[in-house]
């Protein structure tokens, strides 16, 4: 059975290019973001492992710390990790698990056997403190992602849980809100007394305060 949301992270052990992970002690009281991909040596995986380098001072803004995943030995890990700063002007500062036995891709179900049985699709775990899965993407091998858009879901994931709202299609932080439904007008006089703009009783939008 695959992983859903609101599930606890499976924790592991693994060797990674900065030792040992214990996966839930290593998180702590973090936000995690697990992401995994199909080969080492690969053009689509090098621009990504460094897109996510350059991106350290966001994900530290965020309390959220990475970690990459490639089911090939910690070896090869450390001959790639030159390319990676040689072509991108990125050197890695965070952990790549070296999966090689594949428990961990195996436990996270990042193996399609209908699209490749020999290495992993390109998933994206986002974990909480509590150990939560909060957000799962997945794709294809030759599609590159999206970093960009990964740090705002986590913006919007942190959002909710921080004011108790939603964000609405295409959101960006410093952007309207959405009072959650669940939430009598009373209710939301006391969570917003800033007021809201009501487009239908079921959607009213608010402005945070910065």
């Amino acid at each position: 059975m695959s992983l859903q949301l609101g599930q606890i992270a499976p924790d592991f052990e693994q060797e990674s290019t900065e030792g040992l992970i214990h996966f839930h002690a290593w998180l702590g009281k973090s936000w995690g973001l697990l992401f995994s991909h199909p080969k080492n040596f690969t053009p689509v995986c090098t621009t990504e492992l460094a897109e996510v380098a350059r991106l350290k001072p966001e994900w530290e803004k965020r309390n959220v710390k990475t970690l990459g995943l490639s089911v090939d030995p910690l070896e090869s890990h450390a001959e790639w990790a030159k390319d990676i700063a040689e072509t991108q002007g990125h050197a890695l500062n965070f952990p790549l698990l070296a999966d090689a036995d594949k428990r961990v891709a195996t436990l996270y179900d990042m193996i399609h056997p209908d699209s490749d049985p020999t290495v992993t699709v390109r998933a994206v775990f986002l974990i909480d403190p509590t150990k939560r899965i909060r957000l799962i993407l997945i794709y294809p091998p030759a599609a590159g992602r999206n970093f960009a858009e990964i740090v705002r879901a986590i913006d919007s994931v942190q959002t909710g849980d921080r004011a108790k709202v939603a964000t609405p299609v295409n959101w960006q932080p410093g952007e309207p809100v959405i009072i959650s439904p669940a939430l009598t007008n009373q209710q939301a006089k006391e969570h917003f007394p800033q007021g809201w703009r009501e487009l239908k009783p079921y959607l009213r939008m608010v402005d945070l305060p910065d």
